[in-house]
């Protein structure tokens, strides 16, 4: 059994803040290949989560620490929904349907429970949305 405990969201927060990308997954799946995929992301304010959908699989994010913006678009790339996301505000996560693009905001360090279905495929595989920030 793995515990959740503030020790290893600690330890997550501080390995992100040294990535170059400034986030960092802590996994409890035990491959890239198994079922179901279940991790922790820390990110990072700055990190970059690219616009993307994933056409075959739903994703769930439950944030445990901290704030981001969870944004879903439509095929041209316009805003359907927009939500701040924070446990202290009392808005917990989001459950994202398969095949809808939607792309994560970082407004201040946050950790993330996320899942989804496996195997892993790389976003330029599954899909990347290029939106114009004005």
């Amino acid at each position: 059994m793995k515990i959740i405990d503030e020790q290893l969201i600690n330890h997550l927060a501080e390995e992100a803040k040294q990535t170059p990308r400034l986030r960092k997954n802590y996994n409890f799946h035990q491959s890239l290949e198994d079922k179901c995929h279940r991790f922790l992301n820390a990110l990072e304010p700055g990190t970059q989560i690219p616009v993307h959908h994933h056409p075959t699989k739903d994703e769930t994010f439950v944030v445990l620490r901290g704030k981001v913006r969870i944004t879903t678009y439509n095929n041209a790339g316009e805003v359907l929904e927009s939500y701040v996301v924070s446990p202290t505000d009392g808005i917990y996560g989001a459950d994202i349907p398969k095949n809808v693009w939607h792309g994560v905001e970082c407004l201040e360090p946050s950790i993330l429970l996320e899942c989804k279905e496996g195997p892993f495929i790389e976003h330029e595989v599954d899909g990347i949305l290029d939106i114009k920030k004005s």
